[in-house]
């Protein structure tokens, strides 16, 4: 959800802007909804009398109003395109009110409707464009219009409460939801104090006024809504994916912050059709952005355009792509190679657990001794987000891989890890801690982190999670816990891809917060967003052979890698044999959060 229009990234790395061909532009069209608003919209396209096919992107953070704004498409314009940016609803010079969670359904098929009624047009559509720009492509795809073809969303996700606003634990994306209101939806000339400070307001239903200066009925309804109820399921593309139909392009980041959603969205899809695509990069939400002190390699960063094009050559024009048998390209870390695979999660991953032990061992079986471990949560002193898939502005609130000794040494962080490895070891696929913990709460929340530590001690952050107890049988039901109880309960800590090499050591840090990527629990039972009182809870880790806890990581068998491109391997099984490739990319533009 960047606001930013990256202009000078776009033009500098998509590779795809040669001679530009004479362009027709118009400027601020007046595009009518059901309900008479209407939406601006620019439209640019070849500057001749055929009917073309369009490109379609529906943003929240200002389209352009000037001849600058048309230069980001050129290239499609070239290729014999006709390329529709609109403002959507309540933003920018679009009627109506905002209300992103549920408008872009019917907008997006008004809007596709328009397009094809056009003289210019010739009835197909493609859109793509990432985050918000990218969940809009997935709930105009809701609409089953016929004239949408295809789509090509990154960093997007598919669910507006696992992904936007809550977490698959429950918990709320504090951090990143108070930014955004704070870059987005704020009073006129109103200027809020700094992130540090307003992400620790209470009672959170009211932050919407320390960081947008007005009370925001979206804000009111999220907050209204902390349970996975009918409000978030209506809207949500992932409720519906089984019946979307059309072919999608899916491009993700391991830290952004709706890889996962991103993944699962495939593996639904994939179930049903062999035209849809994914590729996840070592990236945060704003691809080019780099992590400092942390390189991926040259390769790891490329144009995208290029895919792009293919992509909406063949299915909006019928041209042929070259043969792509492996629907996955990854990215794997700590070895920086790019590999295709067939499936998602990998068929051949190998769900191991890694027991915890007294001392802050991870081993290979259970803890035979009657052991624990406990700490105490204050919710007035959380342990600090430090890197991850966090969004959406690094300057303020820094994402990525980051360096977690500092974080380990807090005595409410459980640090538990292996011996250095005596071969590399490959993990990739979802991450899950199952832990059996106690509490003095009615409810609080338990936190995991993957690390990768390297010979030198530094500890790499790889992917988190957070499971709020009251959720722990579902997010539609939620329950409180009976003090000094002790439950069996899993986190859902994300997606990666990642070789710990020899020598390295896999660790798993326990705690109840991660602040204010999550939001903090109170500890008292009461609903989280009306808490003005904070209370300490005392917790207990137990690691023994009746209440076994474990980190459960999926293991990749080393096997022979076929070097198909002299560069990019893939895992090729023994009746396989010699498979395409591709090249790795990266987007050429990104616009939104």
């Amino acid at each position: 959800m960047q606001i930013r229009f990256l202009t000078g990234l776009l033009l500098a790395v998509s590779g795809c802007f040669a001679a530009a061909a004479p362009t027709f532009s118009e400027y601020d069209v007046a595009v009518p909804m059901r309900d008479r608003v209407y939406l601006s919209t620019n439209v640019f396209r070849p500057a001749g009398f055929e009917l073309y096919p369009t490109i379609l992107l529906r943003t929240p953070y200002d389209k352009g109003t000037s001849i600058a704004a048309g230069g980001s498409y050129q290239s499609f314009v070239n290729h014999g395109y006709a390329v529709v940016v609109q403002d959507v609803r309540g933003r920018y010079k679009s009627g109506g009110n905002f209300e992103p969670i549920n408008q872009e359904i019917n907008d997006g098929d008004d809007t596709l409707n328009w397009i094809a009624s056009q003289a210019w047009s010739d009835g197909k559509v493609g859109m793509y464009g990432g985050s918000y720009v990218g969940i809009a492509q997935w709930k105009a795809a809701m609409s089953h219009n016929p004239h949408l073809k295809a789509i090509f969303p990154y960093v997007s996700g598919d669910d507006d409460y696992r992904d936007r606003f809550y977490s698959t634990g429950g918990a709320l994306k504090l951090g990143h939801r108070l930014l955004w209101l704070e870059e987005n939806m704020r009073a006129r000339g109103f200027q809020p104090p700094d992130f540090s400070k307003y992400i620790f307001t209470l009672p959170v239903r009211s932050a919407d006024q320390a960081v947008a200066g007005t009370r925001l009925d979206l804000w009111n309804r999220v907050a209204n809504h902390p349970a996975y109820d009918h409000f978030w399921k209506s809207g949500s593309v992932r409720e519906h994916l089984k019946g979307i139909d059309i072919p999608v392009y899916s491009v993700g980041g391991w830290y952004d912050n709706y890889v996962e959603s991103d993944l699962d969205a495939f593996s639904i899809l994939a179930k049903r059709t062999h035209s849809s695509r994914i590729m996840i990069g070592p990236w945060p939400h704003v691809f080019s952005d780099p992590f400092p002190g942390v390189s991926f390699g040259a390769e790891s960063q490329v144009s995208l355009r290029p895919e792009q094009l293919q992509w909406f050559d063949h299915w909006l024009k019928g041209k042929d792509m070259p043969e792509i048998q492996h629907p996955v390209r990854l990215f794997v870390m700590g070895i920086n190679r790019w590999r295709d695979e067939d499936n998602w999660p990998l068929a051949r991953a190998r769900d191991t657990k890694f027991y915890l032990h007294e001392g802050g061992n991870l081993a290979a079986g259970p803890d035979n001794r009657s052991a624990s471990e406990s700490f105490v949560y204050d919710p007035r002193n959380p342990v600090p987000t430090t890197g991850g898939a966090v969004c959406c502005d690094s300057t303020i609130f820094p994402w990525g891989p980051k360096d977690q000794r500092a974080v380990e040494k807090r005595p409410d962080v459980l640090v538990f890890s292996t011996p250095a490895l005596n071969v590399d070891t490959e993990v990739t696929g979802p991450v899950k801690v199952v832990l059996y913990a106690s509490s003095s709460a009615l409810d609080t929340d338990f936190t995991a982190k993957l690390v990768d530590v390297f010979p030198d001690g530094t500890a790499r952050n790889l992917t988190d999670g957070l499971l709020r107890m009251r959720y722990r049988d579902s997010l539609e039901n939620p329950q409180m816990m009976v003090p000094g109880r002790a439950y069996q309960l899993t986190i859902n800590a994300g997606v990666t891809s990642n070789v710990f090499r020899a020598g390295h050591r896999i660790r798993v840090e326990i705690s109840s917060s991660n602040f204010p990527r999550f939001d903090r629990n109170p500890n008292t039972g009461r609903p989280v967003a009306d808490a003005r009182d904070l209370r300490k809870a005392s917790q207990t880790v137990f690691h023994d052979k009746l209440r076994p806890s474990y980190l459960l990581l999926p293991l990749i068998p080393a096997a022979p890698l076929e070097l198909t491109s002299g560069k990019h391997p893939r895992y090729v099984p023994k009746s396989s044999g010699a498979l395409a490739t591709r090249s790795p990319v990266v987007p050429s533009e990104h616009m939104a959060r």
